[in-house]
Order: structure tokens, then sequence, then C-alpha cells
């Protein structure tokens, strides 16, 4: 695609190839430590990259947009998207620019008119969105060039993740990069022929400005229309041969532990000795490279390369608890680090984030029995709960980065969550008794975590000096060490911590906060409902099994029409708290299949309420219905309907902050088939792999949860049946007992005694099995053959984790 790049150098006439192309990766204004970055060799996908940075500017924030609302000024009009739901349109509802919702009126318009398609695509968190919102959407001349010269669309990227992905495709392979916002000029048959990002409004020393953009698009299109549109059809005929994913000749996937052991080699070689994580800066959490390592482990356990996998694992989940990522006020991860040490975040917090973090925590505190990890994972939940939870049981998109410092004023990135000296010691000006040396309880949270009276936050990372002075926490000292250092208890400064932590809540909660993305997304609070569901399972705490259960409950109560069985894809808080959706409602993608699928198979063995089981059987059904690809393999990410006109029907194939929708599914496959004995489910997931075969054998760590997949259907999947009363003591105690071993590859089946059950019905041997002395028994079974019946957890766990 290089000529594709030289072509729209010549389109736009710019200074130098590419140079005003929003994908450069620095312009003037911005910081570095947060533009949008890109890692192949890691697997990051293009929603990893970012819409971060701040811009100085004195200018208050327009009507209709972040942290402003429409009535301050009522002598702007509204625009045809005040009538629509979604958080991020409804923000340029008062944009001097004829904007529309995607949909066939624009596509129409584009067509009887005869004018190209400006397509802006972000979300409503994302801080640079908001920047070119307020820059240029807000310009009177740059309205009035888009509604006069293009048809105008705007995309939630959250509620279409197929639009995004499409053009976000074509921005990455003509440009240096992607990130959001997104903006790409379409053909009116949806082709597109120019793409970039973030653009300033006014041209720059090495950059193109927005404004001379849209005049010389226009002046290509009125000239060099021809041209345009056969250099578009070009390029979109070589990205659908470059997507293409598909069987082909191969009769079946690679073997797993060659293609286990590369990913694990190319981990390796990235891999931050000292900080933990796989890159240099900016650092992602990216929770499926951990769960693909702690797999890894358990097959090469007694190996000098299973134990560097577990290592690698914990110490980068340690690291990231202690550094700035995390906020230890109230608790929850930001979206990721933007050095390499996790201290400075770029502060966005996402709920997709929070839930694949929870069972990253939860599963490290099942391999290493330290209650850390446990403690990190109850803390993420105490904050979705708290924060990104509806009354009725659904969880919210996101909180942004930027919130005003002080009411009235301007929002800043990290406003909300930095800290002065002076702050903290006034919070805490307690004195500590038995320290070795006058201490205050403000000096001893200040040396614990770091925060200096010229701010921890180093300038190369504030070149505007808007946080000077400033302090992100970050742990600098054990406990122990701290501790040492005042010749105090551990406990007591244990105590003394988490007591001036609370009292910085406390007076938190009085700054404006950032704003809420209360959308609700069907995959995420799939994400979110196993988040809850696995980590209460291993801690035992039925109290975060109940959230996942009310997560599932709004799920099918508000985002599932019984009449067709299909999922949809948002809704939205109303007034009062109320729930509505958009009319007509946005139907579900691939990812709110499985995603969802994945959250209701955790729930069940979370909670053994078998009902749960039997609608994510329905729901696959749905799925392979809707998307599988009976020709090439695998699922397509969108409906052919729901996508018609599009240029391309995409499968996605990387694993980034979020798992990849066909790599959840293959896992779901193997589960439903042993849950079910269904030989069509695992047949589909051995087509999936071979589809996906020549990514995984070139690439490995960019599908780290499918080379996971691979793996379990390679080996023997573990069928755990319990035989015995759900409610019953001696029953909780061997499901526990399960819950309490690190076992990715296996489903667990209470076994009621009821032949006409649901899971009886699905597996007829399970009425061959037998409580012993009328105690609850547990099997395990393996290829069809199943264990001596063990009614003491103790013995179970040690057939379990020998």
């Amino acid at each position: 695609m290089l000529g594709a790049r030289a072509w729209l150098g010549r389109v736009l006439l710019l200074p130098r190839a590419g140079a005003g192309l929003a994908a450069s990766r620095r312009c003037p204004g911005v910081w570095p430590r947060t533009w949008p970055h890109r890692s192949p060799s890691r697997g990051s996908s293009s929603r990893d990259k970012d819409r971060s940075a701040t811009v100085s500017s004195s200018v208050p924030m327009p009507a209709g947009g972040k942290g402003s609302h429409p009535s301050s000024t009522p002598q702007r009009v509204p625009n045809r998207l005040i009538h629509e739901k979604s958080p991020y349109l409804l923000q340029h509802a008062y944009n001097p620019v004829d904007w529309y919702p995607w949909g066939q009126e624009a596509f129409d318009k584009a067509r009887k008119e005869n004018k190209p398609i400006f397509l802006s695509v972000g979300s409503p968190t994302c801080h640079w969105c908001h920047m070119m919102e307020e820059e240029s959407f807000q310009n009177e001349e740059i309205g009035r060039l888009l509604s006069e010269d293009f048809v105008s669309v705007k995309v939630d990227r959250e509620e279409r993740p197929d639009v995004d992905k499409v053009y976000m495709m074509f921005v990455q392979a003509t440009s240096s990069g992607g990130g959001w916002p997104m903006n790409v000029w379409l053909t009116p048959n949806l082709q597109p022929f120019v793409g970039g990002t973030y653009f300033p409004p006014e041209d720059g020393l090495t950059r193109v400005g927005f404004r001379t953009v849209l005049l010389r698009i226009r002046e290509q299109w009125k000239q060099n229309k021809n041209t345009l549109l056969e250099n578009s059809q070009r390029v979109t005929t070589a990205l659908l041969a470059r997507s293409e994913i598909s069987v082909g000749d191969r009769q079946l996937p690679p073997s797993a532990a060659t293609v286990n052991n590369r990913c694990f080699q190319q981990l390796d070689e990235g891999y931050d000795e000292e900080y933990g994580g796989f890159a240099e800066a900016p650092k992602f959490p990216t929770p499926v490279i951990l769960s693909f390592l702690f797999s890894y482990w358990l097959s090469h356990r007694l190996t000098q390369d299973g134990s560097r996998a577990q290592q690698m694992a914990l110490h980068t989940l340690k690291m990231m608890a202690n550094g700035g990522i995390r906020d230890h006020v109230g608790q929850g991860f930001h979206r990721y680090s933007t050095d390499r040490q996790w201290h400075v975040p770029h502060f966005e917090k996402m709920l997709y984030d929070q839930a694949q973090l929870a069972v990253a925590y939860s599963q490290a505190f099942q391999l290493s029995g330290d209650e850390f990890y446990s403690d990190v994972a109850k803390g993420i939940l105490q904050y979705v709960a708290r924060s990104l939870s509806h009354r009725s049981g659904g969880f919210y998109s996101a909180e942004d980065a930027d919130s005003p410092p002080e009411r009235g004023l301007r929002p800043k990135e990290g406003a909300y969550y930095v800290w002065t000296v002076k702050e903290v010691q006034q919070l805490l000006p307690e004195p500590v008794l038995g320290a070795t040396e006058p201490l205050t309880s403000g000096q001893l949270l200040m040396k614990h975590y770091g925060l200096t009276e010229a701010g921890n936050i180093s300038p190369s990372q504030d070149p505007k000096g808007e946080l000077q002075g400033q302090n992100v926490l970050t742990v600098r000292y054990s406990l122990e060490l701290t501790a040492a250092r005042f010749g105090l208890d551990v406990e007591a400064v244990r105590t003394l911590l988490n007591t001036g932590l609370e009292k910085l809540f406390q007076a938190r909660k009085h700054r404006p906060k950032p704003h809420l993305d209360s959308k609700m997304l069907a995959a995420w609070n799939g994400l979110m409902v196993s988040g809850y569901a696995v980590t209460g399972a291993v801690l035992g705490q039925d109290r975060l099994i109940n959230y996942a259960t009310n997560g599932a409950k709004f799920l099918k109560r508000h985002m599932f029409d019984v009449a067709s069985g299909r999922l949809m894809r948002t809704c939205y808080t109303g007034p009062g708290g109320t729930v509505e959706h958009s009319n007509p409602p946005c139907w579900g993608f691939l990812e709110d299949y499985a995603f969802v699928v994945r959250g209701l198979l955790d729930l069940y063995e979370a909670s053994q309420e078998s009902a749960w089981l039997e609608w994510a059987l329905r729901l696959q059904d749905t799925q392979d219905r809707l998307f599988w690809d009976s020709q090439g393999g695998g699922y397509f990410c969108s409906e052919a309907e729901l996508g018609a006109g599009l240029p391309l029907r995409l499968k996605d194939d990387q694993d980034g902050a979020e798992p990849s929708a066909n790599s959840v599914s293959a896992h779901n496959l193997l589960r439903l088939h042993g849950f079910t004995g269904h030989k069509d489910w695992m047949d589909k997931c051995v087509c999936l792999l071979t589809a996906f075969s020549e990514r995984m054998r070139r690439v490995p760590v960019a599908l780290p949860e499918m080379v996971r997949a691979l793996s379990a259907q390679q080996q023997t999947l573990k069928q755990i049946v319990i035989c015995g009363d759900r409610q019953a003591k001696d029953t909780k105690a061997l499901v526990q007992c399960v819950h309490s071993v690190y076992i990715p590859n296996k489903v667990l089946i209470l076994a009621d005694g009821d032949p006409s059950s649901f899971l009886s019905r699905q597996l007829p041997f399970l009425s061959t099995l037998r409580r012993l002395e009328d105690q609850a028994t547990a099997y395990v079974c393996e290829n069809q053959a199943c264990s001596m019946p063990i009614t003491d957890p103790c013995e179970l766990r040690k057939l379990l984790h020998p």
C-alpha cells in the first residue's frame, strides 16, 4: 500500500508525502507522551491507539462540547444529531455543521448531489476528539465548508465498530498510523480515498490544517473526480485481498506446541525486565497477553520457560498495581501508561479494562495464593460498582480523562486524579505516634507514594506546564521498607495509609467529576459479567456473583429481542435512570454475542444456575446463523445486512485492548462442546482455528487469546462434575475447591440427579454418576472416562493440581 500513500500526498498537494495527514505522529502543541501509538509486534489493534494529548488553549469549552450544556448558548440551533442517543453524537449536536448520523439518508444525499462524504469517527471520552470538535467543528467557516461541499457524517465508534474497523484499516494502510478521531473522505458509494486522524484547524510548519485539507479535497473532487474514484477502487480491492481470512486448502490448524512456543518467545524478547510489560512506552495492560502467559505456565510449569512465563505475568501485574496507571485513591485502572514505569497514565477509565483486569488479578491469586492480587481485583470491582453501574444492573462504558480543576474552569487531563503536597498536608495533618522522627500522616503517605513539592511528573511529559507541582500516586516502597524507615509496625503503616487514602477519596468527591459515558454496550457488559462472575467464584464471594447475575438479567431484559433472538448493541441512560434505545435499534455485532456468551458460561460455572447456560446456547446458535462464514470459516464481525454498503466485511484478526471476537468464540465453542457434547461446535472451532492458521503461524503474538484456544483444542478438556444439591454445604465446598485452582481448560458441571434437567438431557452420561454415601461427590472426566468418586475437597484439589 506504499503507492497509496504517495498518491494521497499528490491528492492533497502536500509539502511532503503524508505530512498533512493526521496520522503522522507529532505535531506542534501535542504531548508526545500521549500521542497514538501502534506496536504490531505486540499484537496491538487499532483500538489500542488512543486519542490523547493536551493542546494549550485559553478558549473556553463551547456549547455542545464536553463539559457544557446546549442550554448555555440558546442562540445556537441544534443540528439533526440532537435526535440521537449516543453521548458522542450529542456532543456535536450544536456544531455549525450539517451533520448526519451514519445511514441511508446521508448516502442518498451524497449520490443525489454528487458530493464526497466526510466521515468523522470518535468516542465520548476521546481527548483529541474533543479538541477537534472545539477547534474545527465549532468553527463557522469550517462548518460552512463541511455543510456545503460535503455530506458530513458523525459516527460513535463504539456504536458502529464495523464502520470503525473498515475505515481504520484504510487509514492504517495509507498513512503512518491510526487513532481517533478518525477522519476519512468517501465516495458516495462509501469507498475511502483520503483519511487521517487529528487535524489542527490551520496550517503549521510541517502540517496541513483541516481547512486547507477540505479546500484541496473539494478542488480535487471537482477537477479529478474520475482519478479519485479509480484510485479509491484500486485501494479498496487491495484492502479486500489483504483482509481475507479463509480455510483455503488447509485441512487442520497448526501445531499448538509450535505456535505456543513461538508466541512465548516473541513475548519474552520484548519483555521489560525491570518494570514488566511488553513495550517501552506507551504501555497498555493487554490482559490477553497475561492470560496467555498463565496458560503457558500451566502446560510448561516444570520447565524453565514455564517459570519464566509465570514470573513475567505476575511481575507485570504487580508493577501495574503499584504504578500510577492504577487509581490508588478510588481504585480501578486508567487506560494506559505514557511511560515505561507505569507512572503517568492517560487518565481515561474504560469498562473493558476493568472487566479483564479483574479476571487477570483473580487468576494471579489462584496461581500464587498472594492476597495482594485478590485485593486489587476486589478494588477494581468496587470501583465499577460505585462509578460504572446502572441501578438496574447494567454497566456504563467509560469515564473521561479530562475534567475542570475547579468549577467553571476549562477541563484538563488528569485534573480529577492528581495532588499537590499542600493538599495532602492539609488533609492529613495528624501526627504519627511511635515514629522515630516527627511525622504526620500526610508525610507518611507522601513518602510511600512518591509525592514531592515540585511534583513527580517529568517536564518532558508536561511540556505545557499544566501539571506543574502535581503528583500522581505511585507506590515507591514496600510496606516493610516504609515501616522500617520510620520505625513503625507494618500493620500500623497499612492502617495509616488506608485511612489517608480514604480521606483523599472523600476530599476528591468535591472536585468536578470527569464526564461519564453512560452508553451501555452488550459486549462490554458481557466482559463485566465475566469479571464479577470469575472473581466472585475464585474468592468465594456470593456478593460479587450477584453483581454478575444482575448484569446478565439486565442484558436479557434490556438488550435482547425475544422475537428474533438477537442482541442489541447499545442502550442508554434516560431521564430518572430509565433505559432507552435508539430507534431503530442498533443490533449486535459479533463481539456482542461472543463476549455475552463467555459471560454467561462464566456465570453458570460461578452460580450453577442452568438458565444462563441455556441462554448461552441459544445465543451461540444465533451467532452462528448471523456471522459464520460457511465458505471460508470463522466469523465475520458484522451481519451481512447490517454492513450492507460497506466496502469490506471483515474478520477481526488481532487480540488487543479487547480480545478478538473470533478468539473468544473459539473458546466458547470448546466450552459449549464440553457442556453439551454437540460435535458441530467442536467442528466449528477447528474450522475457525484453521482459517486463522497463517496469522497464528506468522505472528502468534498478535493473537495470544486464539493461540490459547488452539492449545485447549489440542489438549483434553476436563469435565468436572459435582453430583449434589446446589445449596448444600458439601456441594459448595467441592465447587469452591474447583474455583480455587487455576484450570483454564475445563467445564464445571453440577449434576443434581434430575434426569429431566437441561444438562442431563445434553449429557446422558451424567445419569450414570452417583453420590457416594449420600454425600456431594466429584468426578473428573476426560476422553469419555471419569475418575473414581471423590468427596473430600483436599483430595479433589490434589487431583486437579498434582
